[in-house]
């Protein structure tokens, strides 16, 4: 939705752009055939048509530039993409049956950091799962946000830290 707000945003600064640009040719065409004798062989005349031309060029990208944000912005798409793939996605409850199973699907960085928590019985604070683990916050936030979607562990929010704690 960004990238279409901000391309309508830069079409209606180019047709700003478009506007000021007439106006302008307008004035610099009436000055010129007051003031030059010469006709249209003039070089004022030419200085004005090559003012003329690179304005409406430069006009033209920065619509074009807009044009882009609105109809291609890559943005939506993503977002798009990202929510059909969360539909798509269920967590799955932890049982006695499938424990084997997700055991065998998390890395070792995962199944090391549930272990810390089950030796924990069950519960410790984020920070302190940060230091025995000797991972960055980065790094344990994302492998907490792994085993949390995998429906493992749930974190509450405790202060400037979280609990994390066992699916129950």
């Amino acid at each position: 939705m960004r990238n279409r707000v901000v391309g309508s945003i830069i079409i209606a600064i180019a047709v700003l752009m478009a506007f000021i640009i007439y106006s302008f040719n307008q004035g610099m065409t009436e000055i010129v055939a007051t003031s030059c004798s010469h006709g249209t062989s003039c070089p004022m005349w030419g200085t004005i048509d090559f003012q003329t031309n690179m304005s409406i060029g430069i006009t033209a990208f920065v619509a074009l530039i807009g044009l882009y944000l609105v109809f291609f912005g890559e943005e939506e798409r993503i977002i798009t993409r990202i929510k059909r793939v969360a539909q798509q996605v269920e967590p799955r409850e932890p049982t006695k049956e499938n424990y084997r199973k997700i055991m065998s699907e998390l890395d070792a960085d995962e199944k090391a950091m549930l272990n810390v928590v089950i030796e924990s019985h069950g519960t410790l604070f984020q920070s302190e799962l940060m230091a025995k683990m000797g991972f960055s916050k980065v790094k344990t936030t994302r492998i907490l946000d792994r085993l949390e979607g995998r429906n493992l562990i749930e974190r509450k929010r405790r202060g400037m830290t979280n609990l994390v704690a066992l699916k129950q």
